[in-house]
Parts: C-alpha cells; sequence; structure tokens
C-alpha cells in the first residue's frame, strides 16, 4: 500500500463527520471513526466492507514506514506509538497494536493543529492561576481521551503569552506543536529526540529550562526526577491515568518500596502545586464537556498528602473547603454544567461521586428554577387512617 492511498483513505475518513476525534482500523469491521464518543463505521470508496488481517497488517507497516525502531518495538512489546502527518489535512498520534494471537489493529487519534486557549476551551478562571506558577508538580489526570493533552496545552499556551522563559516538552508524540511567542519553545519526541522519558527529563535538567512538560510520568525513575527537577526551582506539568486527586497521590506513592513511603510523601507534600482531574461528559445537543475536580496545595492539603486521608481529613473536604481559592470537586463542576444546561439531570447522577450531594443540588437548582423537585403528586391526607370500622 502506498501512502498516497492511505491518505486517500484519512480523508475520507475525516470527511464523513464533523468533530472526528479517532480514526480506527480493525480486521473484521470496516473502517471507523468516532465523533462526539461515538464509533461509527465509514462507507469508502472503493468499497471497504470489512477489513482482512492482511490489509489491517500492510496499513500498519505503512504507516510505520521505514522506522527500523518502531517496527522492533511493535514486535517486542506488542505495540508502539508514532505521528503520522497528512499534509495539509491533519496530524495524528498513531498507535499500531497486536490483538487475537498476531492480527494488527490501528488507531489513529487526530491532532488540532490549532493551539487552544484557555478562553476558547472555556476552562475555569483557576487555569490562570496554574499557568502562573513559577516551581512545583502539576498534574493533569483522567482517562484515555480524556482531554489531559488539550488542557496542558491551554496552559502552556498562557505562559507562552505571558512568559519570557525556556520550554522544554517531552512528549509521545509531539501534539500541539507550539509557535514561539514570548517564551522559547523545544518540543522533543520519544523515540526519536529522546529514548525515554527517564533519559529526557535527566537531559532536560541540563537545557535551562523554566518549564517541563512531560507527557506521562510511566514509572518510578520518571517520578523520581521530575520531582528533583521540581525541587529545584523547575515547573513540571505532566499526566496521570488516575481518576481523582487522593488516587493519583497513591498511585505516585505506590511506586516506590514501603520503606520510602514516608520520605516520599514529603516530597510530594512539598512539591506538589495543583491536581486537575478531568472526565468527558455527553453534552446537551450531541458532543462533550468536561468536568474537573481541581486540588490546590495548602498546609492542611500538605498534611493529607504526608500522612494519608483520615475521618475529617479527606482530599474531597479539602477542596470543598477551598472553593473560594478556585478549588471544586467533580460534584460542584458537574452541578455547575446542569445549571448552564450543558448536561442532563440523569448525566449529572449517573457521574457524580457523591451521588447524594449532586442529587441535593439539582433539587436546589431545580427548586430555584420553579421546577418540581419530586414526581410525586395527588397527596392526600387518610383521614380515616387508624378508626375501627364499623361492624366490628
Amino acid at each position: 500500500m502506498k501512502k498516497q492511498e492511505i491518505d486517500h483513505i484519512l480523508t475520507q475518513m475525516l470527511d464523513f463527520r464533523q468533530n472526528v476525534s479517532d480514526l480506527n482500523f480493525t480486521a473484521g469491521r470496516p473502517p471507523q471513526v468516532e465523533s462526539d464518543g461515538r464509533l461509527q463505521g465509514v462507507p469508502m470508496d472503493p468499497p471497504l466492507p470489512s477489513l482482512t488481517p492482511y490489509q489491517t497488517e500492510v496499513l500498519a507497516l505503512t504507516l510505520i514506514g521505514r522506522n527500523r525502531r518502531m517496527a522492533q518495538q511493535l514486535v517486542r512489546d506488542g505495540s508502539c506509538d508514532l505521528s503520522y502527518s497528512l499534509p495539509g489535512k491533519a496530524r495524528f498520534r498513531v498507535n499500531v497494536f497486536s490483538q487475537s494471537g498476531g492480527n494488527y489493529s490501528t488507531v489513529l487519534r487526530k491532532l488540532e493543529a490549532r493551539i487552544p486557549s484557555i478562553e476558547t476551551l472555556g476552562l475555569p478562571e483557576v487555569f490562570h492561576q496554574v499557568a502562573a506558577e513559577k516551581n512545583g508538580l502539576i498534574f493533569v489526570t483522567g482517562a484515555t481521551g480524556s482531554g489531559k493533552s488539550t488542557s496542558l496545552a491551554a496552559i502552556l499556551d498562557a505562559i507562552n503569552t505571558s512568559q519570557e522563559v525556556h520550554v522544554v516538552t517531552l512528549e509521545d508524540p509531539v501534539e500541539y506543536q507550539h509557535p514561539q511567542k514570548k517564551s522559547t519553545f523545544n518540543q522533543r519526541e520519544l523515540g526519536v529526540d529522546f529514548p525515554d522519558y527517564s533519559t529526557g527529563l535527566r537531559a532536560a535538567l541540563r537545557q535551562a529550562p523554566k518549564v517541563i512538560l512531560v507527557g506521562e510520568m510511566r514509572d518510578r525513575d520518571s517520578v523520581e526526577i521530575g520531582l528533583r527537577a521540581a525541587e529545584t526551582g523547575h515547573l513540571v506539568l505532566t499526566t496521570l491515568h488516575t481518576v481523582d486527586a487522593g488516587k493519583t497521590v497513591n498511585r505516585i506513592v505506590g511506586m516506590f518500596d514501603s520503606e520510602e513511603e514516608r520520605q516520599m510523601r514529603i516530597r510530594l507534600g512539598d512539591s506538589v502545586k495543583w491536581i486537575i482531574c478531568q472526565r468527558l461528559l455527553p453534552k446537551v445537543g450531541g458532543g462533550r464537556v468536561a468536568a474537573f475536580e481541581i486540588l490546590g496545595t495548602s498546609l492542611r492539603v500538605k498534611e493529607i498528602i504526608m500522612h494519608g486521608e483520615s475521618e475529617g481529613k479527606t482530599f474531597y473536604e479539602m477542596i470543598q473547603a477551598g472553593r473560594h481559592r478556585g478549588m471544586c470537586t467533580f460534584d460542584d463542576s458537574i452541578l455547575h454544567l446542569y445549571e448552564k444546561g450543558l448536561i442532563t439531570e440523569a448525566t449529572a447522577l449517573s457521574y457524580a461521586s457523591r451521588r447524594e450531594t449532586v442529587g441535593r443540588g439539582l433539587d436546589q437548582i431545580k427548586a430555584a428554577r420553579g421546577e418540581s423537585t419530586t414526581d410525586i403528586s395527588n397527596l392526600e391526607i387518610d383521614r380515616g387512617y387508624g378508626r375501627r370500622r364499623e361492624g366490628f
């Protein structure tokens, strides 16, 4: 298969729907696109009703091209990551992986050409405070496809617009190509410019940056070096696949031996500035909208990081106490989205962290609107309840 043929297929898939985020090639299925969270088959010309294992393998190897390191990684590890450019149309982050005993599948994530800003994404105002930090660790967490990279790109754009600093990014692959504004950007790609995150981070410390973006802290070594960078006056931004602030801290601590836990908690308490967790919820009218849990540092938060959560001292309660500083729980964010009419009541309840809390909040919002807060109606007092019936 030639590059021109792949480009023709990708162009048809991108043009099939608006807001295409992912392209999926799996044996036994037609070429598919994901749009607004829904995966759909694409009618191709010429027709491809069902891809064969041979076709998916040829497509994967064509995308890899002559990159011997990627081919070796695919055989050794069962998957590999790379980038691909469709000239004049789009750029993609590509993952090729084996499944079902040797068949190859490929998923291409479309990368946005335009750098998002905090304003255009409608992110909470507190993101400007995050971008103004001068040192420490900032985590943006969430499931795959929850928009972590986009939020980080908006934070970096705010830095680029307002600060004259050197920014080094370590990415897999480079997703957003930042222009040189006030800041100077050097963006490095895993496997092309450095072999692994630990090596890239060590080198970054010698490259005189003020801000370091690490695509993901995947192991103990990268966490250790990232902490060292934060402790020596750098601002380090990174991601983790965790769902809330508590699990983020536990995930990092869990990378180290039990005898190191105490020291690691102390270092984290001193270094962490913000933990931002996000989820994408179905939006009224189609599309998706982000909900956030935002935890900022404070003396009480540091104490919980160092000693762990206990009754009356949880991250959830610390976030609630820090609302005046821009912190919010997922439940706060969900209620805000409902109040703005962006999500339904059913969505709000299904994504809630504490269903009872969100339920009470929904009732308050509906009551303020003059809407009914219950489905129960036509209640009457049973005046004969408890009386003796005649004849008994």
